[in-house]
């Protein structure tokens, strides 16, 4: 990728350095998702707190069930996108600089979630989710770790718009 002088950096110094972060949340995704299949029954509750239960879900659908009840073509056109979305990151990463740590972390934390959920799809046709948070008689959709980080990516996405406008400009 060449910089601002049109000089070739290497990969260690583009956005690709931080390829590690989704590593970590990827296995972490799927390492809970393991624990809360093997030790939770479907559809069983376990009450952590007064407000946060373990439970299995399966969805194949995205957020929010959208599409779920569709006879398995939104498996494959979800799984398209994922995958779309996906090297779309990898080459978003790979075109800035790895000094610009708070895109570049939001970028991994997107691109952990996106691969935990597709893994799901194309192994099991459907994501396992397993958290669920409530108040009251209003339970918010389960999900699990990937919609997580790729929730809080969006957020350092949008931070780093705030916190560095000169910046991402600089590298459009």
């Amino acid at each position: 990728m060449p910089d601002s002088t049109g000089i070739k950096l290497p990969v260690s110094q583009t956005g690709l350095r931080w390829l590690w972060l989704t590593v970590v949340f990827l296995a972490i995704d799927q390492w809970t998702k393991y624990l809360a299949v093997t030790h939770i029954q479907p559809y069983e509750t376990i009450e952590v707190m007064p407000f946060f239960n373990l439970v299995i879900r399966y969805n194949p659908g995205a957020a929010f069930s959208f599409l779920a009840d569709q006879g398995g073509w939104q498996v494959f056109f979800f799984s398209g996108v994922s995958i779309v979305i996906s090297l779309g990151i990898l080459y978003w990463m790979y075109t800035i600089p790895a000094k610009n740590r708070w895109l570049s972390c939001a970028l991994a934390l997107i691109l952990a979630g996106a691969l935990g959920n597709l893994y799901d799809r194309l192994s099991i046709g459907e994501v396992v989710d397993f958290i669920d948070w409530y108040y009251g008689d209003y339970h918010w959709p389960a999900f699990n770790i990937a919609d997580s980080v790729i929730l809080a990516g969006a957020l350092l996405l949008l931070l780093d718009g705030f916190i560095n406008p000169e910046e991402n400009k600089a590298n459009d």
